[in-house]
């Protein structure tokens, strides 16, 4: 996989009593996602990120990211490693509720992790694509919450942020239904969606026609 997928690779997020409050039908087999109008596990983990784009980054490929990781289940180490490739840049912004967080090379290691624990961690990548003229492509996950041979529910709450003016948000996988909401702005795009399974993110960014004009003028 390539782009934020390798970035964001999946945390093994066992945590034994979460999932006693859940049912069966509540969890996600392997290959297959399940979006939830309703979370069965409301306060359980969930994730959040905001890819931040510059015009330079229409240039460069390069953005900034900001991840945190909430309401981690309890778990006696999680690594977080990330895409040599693609990641320039690794820092561990705040971390709560562990005996240990520390960033080795392009990865994060946390020990020891209580119910409830918060890690946040910001990168840098080169994770933004051409596809075509005035056009771009980002791609976010795979995220889950990896249970044994299946999946817990989760919820991610994702944004993309540009200039205003600069970018539109032309198309994005998943689209919206029960489970998943996505908001545009001049400035943004977000996702909120509530899922058991392995969830990956697609945004197809375009430049605004004012913009366009702008480049083509000699």
């Amino acid at each position: 996989m390539r782009h934020l997928r390798k970035l964001l690779l999946w945390l093994a997020l066992v945590g034994v009593g979460s999932s006693q409050a859940l049912d069966f039908s509540d969890l996600a087999k392997e290959g297959e996602i399940r979006f939830l109008a309703q979370r069965p596990d409301p306060g359980a983990y969930w994730f959040e990120s905001e890819v931040r784009l510059s015009r330079q980054s229409l240039q460069t490929g390069l953005v900034d990211v900001f991840t945190c990781h909430h309401a981690l289940d309890p778990n006696h180490k999680i690594e977080i490693t990330f895409n040599p490739q693609r990641v320039t840049r690794v820092e561990l912004a705040q971390a709560q509720g562990m005996a240990e967080a520390r960033t080795d090379g392009l990865r994060v290691v946390l020990s020891d992790v209580q119910r409830g624990a918060k890690a946040c961690i910001n990168i840098e990548s080169k994770a933004l694509d051409v596809t075509g003229p005035g056009e771009w492509t980002l791609h976010a996950g795979p995220l889950m919450r990896r249970y044994f041979d299946g999946f817990l529910p989760m919820q991610a709450k994702l944004k993309v942020t540009w200039p205003a003016g600069l970018l539109r948000l032309a198309a994005v996988s998943p689209e919206a239904q029960p489970g998943v909401v996505v908001g545009r702005a001049p400035d943004q795009a977000s996702m909120d969606a509530t899922f058991a399974g392995t969830l990956r993110v697609r945004w197809v960014l375009k430049m605004t026609e004012g913009q366009l004009a702008s480049a083509q003028r000699p």
